[in-house]
């Protein structure tokens, strides 16, 4: 099964969701990530993050949505933040699709010891959400199942 996590900038939430995934995915799932309005270059604190929790950052980009449309996604999500306001990118493929809104930490204005630390509740929260996916019995699910259980994962916390 094919994941893509679409955000705006395609620097923060949506990577950090990307390489999350794909560190404890099952076999045969993959997980990819792109913005509507890609900043060109991942978060620096991004990267630190990820590094921080012993994760490659290697190969890492800010991508486009057209950059992943090759891999056509069974599933989209879409992790913008509702609250802040933020216009989440539209995907129109026959993906199953569903929001699982994150604050953004990458524009808090913050001494950079407590932003680390809000990257990582960041990570912890994205962590939370993929156990719960990882956890559902997706053969034996019907779309219409499937389509709901992915929708209530938004409201871990």
């Amino acid at each position: 099964m094919k994941f893509l996590f679409l955000c705006t900038g395609n620097s923060c939430r949506s990577i950090l969701s990307e390489v999350l995934f794909n560190r404890r995915a099952p076999e045969g799932w993959k997980a990819y990530s792109a913005g509507s309005r890609p900043t060109g270059k991942v978060h620096p604190l991004t990267l630190e993050t990820l590094e921080n929790i012993g994760l490659s950052t290697q190969g890492l980009w800010s991508k486009t949505i057209e950059d992943c449309e090759q891999y056509q996604p069974d599933v989209v999500i879409t992790v913008c933040d509702a609250a802040a306001q933020e216009t989440c990118p539209l995907y129109l493929g026959t993906a199953i699709k569903a929001h699982w809104g994150l604050a953004d930490p990458s524009h808090l204005v913050l001494p950079k010891v407590e932003k680390l630390h809000a990257f990582q509740v960041t990570v912890e929260h994205i962590n939370r959400r993929l156990d719960a996916l990882f956890a559902l019995d997706t053969v034996n699910m019907t779309r219409s199942e499937l389509i709901a259980a992915i929708a209530q994962i938004s409201v871990i916390e």
